[in-house]
């Protein structure tokens, strides 16, 4: 699980490869099949995206916020 200190840290670039990278993690486990589904990544992952969108779209607001 990231936290918000360390999305803060991170560059616009990395926090695009994050939510790219969570996206790709949900895709895949919503694939699976029903019994190997993780409905605990799936929920992690897509907080993970709402979290740095959040911040992406903070930044893109508010750009004198590092």
């Amino acid at each position: 699980m990231t936290n918000m200190q360390d999305i803060r840290k991170k560059s616009d670039k990395e926090l695009a490869e994050m939510v790219s990278e969570a996206r790709k993690d949900v895709r895949q486990e919503r694939f699976k099949d029903r019994f190997s589904r993780k409905a605990g990544a799936i929920r992690q992952a897509k907080q993970t995206i709402a979290r740095v969108l959040g911040e992406l779209s903070a930044r893109r607001h508010n750009p004198d916020t590092k």
